[in-house]
C-alpha cells in the first residue's frame, strides 16, 4: 500500500521530485536580507528542536521533550524567535501557519507531560505530527527570498 500524504506534503514532495525544470508553485516571500537570515536560522532551529523532541520521546524523557517543545517551538518561543518583528513581512497565510505551528507545539508539550504521567505516547506523537504538518504546509506554500 503506498504511503498517504497530506495535500501539503504531496505538493512539497511533487515540487522536490519535479525539480527546478518545473515552474515554482510556491509563493515567493521577499524579506530584507537580515530578516531572511533570521527566519532561515529559526527554521533550522525548529528542525533541530523536532529532532531533539523525537529522540527524547523515544528515550522516555517526556518531561525534557515537553520543555524543549514549549521553549523552542511553543507559544512561549514566539518572542524568542522575534515573531513580532517578522510578522509584518509575511503574507497572512504564512503568519497563520506559523501561529498554528506554535500552538501545535504547545499542545505537543502538554501531550509529552501527559505521557510522563500515563506512559501513553499517543498525545505526544499526535502533537509532533501536528507541528510537522504545519512545517510541511508552509514549505509547500511559500519560498523565502
Amino acid at each position: 500500500m503506498p504511503p498517504k500524504f497530506s495535500p501539503a506534503a504531496a505538493a512539497l514532495l511533487a515540487a522536490v521530485l519535479l525539480g527546478p525544470a518545473q515552474a515554482e508553485p510556491r509563493q515567493h516571500v521577499e524579506l530584507p536580507p537580515p530578516m531572511r537570515e533570521h527566519m532561515l536560522a529559526n527554521m533550522r532551529d525548529h528542525l533541530a528542536a523536532i529532532e531533539t523532541i523525537s529522540r527524547l520521546l523515544a528515550e522516555g524523557r517526556y518531561g525534557e521533550a515537553a520543555d524543549t517543545a514549549e521553549s523552542r517551538l511553543g507559544m512561549s518561543a514566539m518572542a524568542a524567535h522575534g515573531g513580532h518583528h517578522m510578522a509584518p513581512h509575511m503574507p497572512e497565510g504564512m503568519r497563520a501557519i506559523g501561529s498554528a505551528m506554535h500552538r501545535a507545539a504547545s499542545r505537543l508539550a502538554v501531550g509529552a507531560r501527559d505521557a510522563e504521567v500515563r506512559g501513553d505516547l499517543a498525545g505526544a506523537l499526535t502533537g509532533l505530527a501536528d507541528v510537522m504538518q504545519q512545517c510541511v504546509a508552509c514549505h509547500a506554500a511559500y519560498r523565502v527570498h
